[in-house]
């Protein structure tokens, strides 16, 4: 078979601590089980850095945020699509169940979008301690208590450009 003619694209995925460490010494006490991070992740390909948050899909450098360069680096694979359908894709994604008002801290968020990407451009999830995350911390009595408050909170680290039209109000 010939395939010196499909270009291939790499994809990696950007893990960021946001609590930067905090949540490592600070879990056992306050939760009763140790969590290495608080993750925002994003996917990296075509040369730009891609992530879902408060204000829908947005884009970015590779680093590009207010967060810096990412904690951990995880090479997913290769992608034979093309940035145009990628964008295509994108693009429904950002009109549908990922815009901004849909974004919700434990159940929808950063983590959903990337590992459905993954999977979309890679056919790889993302790894599980990222996807789990929420549920190790909704586990915990202080996890429960806290929920009301973190459901309202919307991550969307400043610095990138909006995919989409950003937040709807339908």
């Amino acid at each position: 078979m010939d395939n010196q003619n499909v270009t291939r694209y790499s994809v990696q995925l950007y893990i960021y601590d946001l609590s930067r460490g905090m949540a490592r010494s600070l879990s056992p006490i306050m939760l009763g089980k140790q969590l290495d991070g608080i993750w925002h992740t994003a996917i990296v390909v075509y040369g730009d850095e891609f992530f879902f948050g408060g204000i829908g899909i947005t884009s970015c450098p590779p680093g590009g945020t207010m967060l810096g360069p990412p904690d951990t680096v995880v090479e997913l694979g290769e992608t034979e699509l093309s940035e145009e359908i990628f964008m295509d894709y994108l693009s429904s994604l950002g009109e549908s169940e990922y815009r901004g008002d849909k974004y919700r801290l434990f159940e929808h968020n950063c983590n959903t979008f990337t590992n459905e990407v993954a999977q979309f451009l890679t056919g790889h999830s993302i790894p599980s301690y990222i996807t789990d995350l929420p549920s190790e911390v909704l586990s915990t009595p202080f996890g429960q208590i806290l929920r009301p408050i973190l459901d309202s909170i919307h991550i969307s680290p400043p610095g990138g450009n909006v995919i989409n039209g950003g937040r709807h109000n339908n």
